[in-house]
Order: structure tokens, then sequence, then C-alpha cells
């Protein structure tokens, strides 16, 4: 396990209900949502929606940074794509994922290496490394031939 040598930043969210008809928000006021079971109609989002768009989120910056750090130009329209799936496995909840990291136009190998490294600087990446099934797709191209995968496992 990995301890802190020093604190950045620390998010606080009270959470009441849980994922069926209960809501959550943060201390400061910016995020108040109501949440719901997957697949199910209505309002609301589940925390799997919620770590989707935190790591996607999360994961852009850590290519920004490793791209800086090499100074190598990214495409304006950088994006990412995640899809975490809640799932059973020896009987348990659990998670996959699958991050599409969409570098329009950059070589391939370049852009591999990129989301290789980002991989090892992205918090959610390091928390989830050896814990969940990992894909990350890297596309450069267009959507008809645009998929090379990486696993992590």
């Amino acid at each position: 396990m990995t301890k802190l040598e020093k604190v950045l930043y620390t998010a606080k969210a009270h959470t009441t209900g849980g994922r069926d008809g209960g809501a959550s928000r943060t201390d400061d006021g910016r995020l108040q949502i109501t949440l719901s079971q997957p697949g199910t109609p209505g309002n609301g989002t589940n925390p799997e929606q919620l770590f989707a768009a935190g790591w996607s989120a999360c994961f852009l910056s850590a290519i920004k940074l490793v791209a800086g750090k090499k100074k190598i130009q990214l495409p304006g329209d950088i994006a990412i794509d995640a899809e975490v799936d809640l799932g059973l496995a020896h009987g348990v909840h659990n998670l996959a994922a699958r991050l599409d990291v969409v570098l329009p136009g950059m070589n391939q190998e370049v852009a591999q290496s990129l989301v290789e490294a980002a991989s090892h600087a992205c918090p959610y990446s390091l928390a989830t490394s050896g814990n969940i099934d990992v894909k990350y797709n890297v596309i450069t191209s267009q959507p008809a031939d645009r998929v090379t995968e990486t696993q992590h496992a």
C-alpha cells in the first residue's frame, strides 16, 4: 500500500440512501446529485458513471502532463471515453473498465507510449492497477480502423 507523503487535496462528500434513491453532495456545494440503480429509469446517476467521469478526466490530465514533460504536441480534439462495468467475479460484485484514448492524427507508437506513461501517472489508474481488469484502447485514426488495445490487469 502506498502512503501519501503530502496531501494536496481532500474531496469530501456526504451520501445518504445509497444507490436506490439516495443523494450525495460535496461539502463545497459544487456537486449535488440524486443516486439510482444502474439501468433503471428516472433521474439520478450511479457510482459507476461517476467513477467513469472522474477517471476519464484524471487520465486526460495525466496524458497532458506526460506529453508536456516529453514535449509532445497533442491534438486539439483529444478525448477519453470511459466505460466501467459492474459485474460479478467469484460471486462478489466487482468492476472492470475500458478507456478509449482518442488522439486523432498522432503517430500510433507515440500515442501508445503516452497512454502507457499516463497509466503510471494517473492516480485512478494506479489505484486500479492489479485490482480490476482494465483495457486502454489507443485511437489515432478514423472509427473504421481505430482500435489498438493495451491490457493491464
